[in-house]
Order: structure tokens, then C-alpha cells, then sequence
């Protein structure tokens, strides 16, 4: 008898990540986290940037890549959970993260070091319940 994988949801976020036009990335990640952590992941202080974003406008900096590894990260939390739940995990102090916020650390880390880190915890935190 074949045994059948467990499918991945972090592999489904992960191409949608990749394959949505920014403004819909933006527009699902605001579903998700709202557009004040959005704004905040993006590094701006203005949520009339969000908004921009969300209408076409051109996504400056590092930001479009912060907002895409951020809609992942969600976006396979939404798999099991609500968006509050996924809201209180991205602003909550994770221990598998070594007692650091998941937000921040999309925020402000290089996310070819963090990246991986919060992955694993997202994941985790999925195989925990």
C-alpha cells in the first residue's frame, strides 16, 4: 500500500507568493493582517501607502519582497487558523523564534537569515495545533 504525503500548505503560499501580481499580495496580506501591519511590514508609516500599493502603485525599497514573504508566512498560517489567530501569532513573542516577534523580525531582519527561521516556526506552529 503507497503511503500518500501529507501535502504542504507552505508549498501552496509559497508559489502563490510568488505568482500574484503585487497588488493582489498586498490586498490579501491586508485581509489577513490589516493594513496597519501591513504598512508596518513594509516599513512605512503612512497606510495611505497600503492603499496605493493595492490601486497599482509602485511598491519602493525591499519592501515588495517583505510583503510577499509576509503574505507566505500567512497565508499558510490561514490554512489551520483565523485571521486573528494569525495576527496574534506575527505580533506575539515566539519561543521557537528564541522569544522574538515573527513581525519584527520580517520587518527588520535580512530575510535570507530570518526567513528561514520564522518558516520553520510557522511551520511548527502548524504541526503543534
Amino acid at each position: 500500500m503507497a503511503v500518500m504525503a501529507m501535502p504542504r500548505p507552505d508549498l501552496a503560499a509559497h508559489r502563490e507568493s510568488l505568482r500574484l501580481p503585487a497588488p493582489q499580495i498586498v490586498s490579501r496580506l491586508v485581509e489577513i493582517l490589516g493594513r496597519k501591519l501591513t504598512a508596518y511590514i513594509a516599513k512605512v508609516k503612512d497606510v495611505r501607502a497600503v492603499d496605493r500599493w493595492i490601486a497599482g502603485g509602485e511598491i519602493y525599497g525591499d519592501a515588495e519582497q517583505r510583503l510577499r514573504f509576509a503574505f507566505q508566512v500567512a497565508r499558510t498560517l490561514c490554512e489551520q487558523d483565523t485571521p486573528a489567530v494569525v495576527q496574534a501569532w506575527m505580533t506575539g513573542v515566539n519561543p521557537e523564534l528564541g522569544d522574538r516577534v515573527p513581525l519584527r523580525l520580517m520587518r527588520e531582519g535580512d530575510l535570507h537569515i530570518v526567513g528561514p527561521e520564522v518558516l520553520r516556526a510557522a511551520r511548527a506552529f502548524l504541526a503543534g495545533g
